[in-house]
């Protein structure tokens, strides 16, 4: 007992591998050990037996006070911590094996805190706020570039035209006004239209309203505005309990079926009950086309057999409708010539049917005219209006021609409302007619910059 609990080359030491690993528990132990010694010393010296010796007495009391931490939780004391190879610290004892604890990593020392400064407030950058383009202003958007490129061949043929006149010119003379005459004249516009625009544009030039070109093309798509704002009007579906009967007519070849189905497919994805009805029992396989549009569309049709009498057909189509009730019913009919007058009677008979079985009906005459015909559908359109009223004009096929300038003429002098236009062969290429889109689609594009 004489040597320190922990000294190194005890035998203690040896036998519990390094007092490093688990000082607590040797401690206690140790601890156990003097005690116990002390005790049996004390009996001894009860007993009559010889006493410990005084030094060995003190050292027996250094080494308990030396074993004992003097509070609770302190460490031990590193003067007293023995030392040993690291050969005997990766073997270790039976205890230190046991006992084996992860080695903490050291906790950095806190660094002491300058004085507190108050946050400095960063000012953060306005981001300028974007409005969302709306579902509708997205759908003119693209509108306007499909009508764009339907009417290229039309504004190529117009503009060009205007180019001539005015690409460079810094004033207005005779000169220009009578090349301006010419143009209009050959726009297909007309010519009762195109003499009303150049006399406009005269007047203004003689009092000096108009001195540039640039002005005077300005003036000229304000006034063709005008003359398209008069009949922009798109067919609206009224709501009751008879159905809404729109007879289409038109000559062959301008396109009635084509466009029967395609106003189907916009009464249908708007959730009404749509019929279609095969009038046209003449021309070879009229009603086989309507049937496969009317399966793609997902429409009911009523068809007669092959050369029945339209008026017939017409008669059953009103029975049918108004017993399953259908909302939209589209009568198709035999294409007529305006130049043959006994063909055109068998439209009035149709007419008269349809007013019969339902009051009021057709709610609508939509004429469907070939814009290639150019000023010819002027024509067309003045003859058919004198056999049946005509409520409403659906012109088709304006991206295949550069003769859509006929939609002016036709605005300013019959004054019939347009409610289509087609500017290709795609379900949604049949649009409502917009006269400020429809000036400005002809109007994109024209160069009135001095070039000399």
């Amino acid at each position: 007992m004489g040597r320190n609990f922990f000294q190194e080359g005890s035998p203690r030491h040896s036998f519990f591998g390094g007092a490093g690993s688990s000082w607590a528990v040797l401690l206690d132990f140790q601890r156990e050990i003097l005690s116990n010694e002390r005790i049996i010393l004390n009996r001894r010296s009860k007993s009559g037996r010889r006493n410990r010796s005084p030094v060995g007495s003190k050292l027996l009391d250094s080494a308990l006070n030396t074993a004992r931490p003097s509070q609770p939780g302190e460490s031990f004391p590193k003067e007293l911590e023995p030392t040993m190879s690291e050969e005997k610290k990766e073997k270790g004892g039976f205890f230190s094996r046991l006992f084996k604890k992860e080695k903490s990593e050291p906790q950095p020392e806190p660094q002491e805190r300058g004085p507190e400064t108050e946050p400095v407030a960063v000012e953060e950058p306005e981001i300028a706020h974007v409005p969302e383009q709306s579902a509708q202003e997205l759908e003119k958007e693209e509108s306007l570039v499909k009508l764009r490129s339907g009417l290229k061949k039309t504004r190529r043929g117009f503009l060009s035209g205007l180019d001539e006149v005015f690409l460079g010119k810094k004033q207005l003379d005779d000169q220009v006004v009578f090349k301006l005459e010419e143009v209009l004249v050959k726009a297909d516009i007309g010519v009762k239209t195109a003499y009303e625009l150049l006399e406009s544009v005269t007047e203004r030039v003689k009092r000096r309203e108009l001195d540039n070109p640039e002005a005077v093309v300005m003036h000229l798509k304000t006034l063709i505005t005008e003359m398209l704002d008069e009949v922009e009007a798109p067919l609206r579906v009224g709501y009751g309990i008879q159905p809404f009967v729109v007879m289409v007519i038109g000559v062959n070849g301008s396109g009635k079926t084509t466009t029967i189905a395609k106003i189907a497919a916009r009464h249908q994805a708007a959730g009404r009950k749509v019929l279609v009805v095969a009038g046209d029992t003449f021309r070879a396989a009229a009603v086989e086309q309507l049937q496969i549009w009317a399966d793609r569309v997902g429409c009911g049709i009523v068809k007669g057999k092959d050369k029945a009498d339209p008026s017939s057909v017409a008669y059953e189509a009103m029975e049918t409708a108004l017993r399953e009730d259908y909302e939209v019913v589209l009568v198709d009919t035999a294409g007529r010539l305006h130049t043959r007058a006994p063909l055109m009677e068998e439209l009035k008979k149709v007419h008269r049917i349809l007013a019969k079985k339902v009051p009021g009906a057709p709610h609508e005459t939509l004429l469907v005219l070939d814009s290639s015909m150019g000023q010819n559908a002027i024509l067309q359109t003045k003859t058919f209006s004198e056999m049946i009223p005509v409520t409403g004009i659906a012109l088709t096929k304006l991206d295949g021609t550069a003769k859509g300038g006929v939609v002016v003429g036709l605005s300013n002098e019959l004054k019939i409302p347009i409610r289509f236009v087609g500017v290709g062969e795609k379900m949604d290429d049949l649009r409502e007619f917009n006269a400020r889109q429809f000036a400005d689609a002809l109007f994109t594009g024209l160069d009135t910059s001095d070039t000399e």
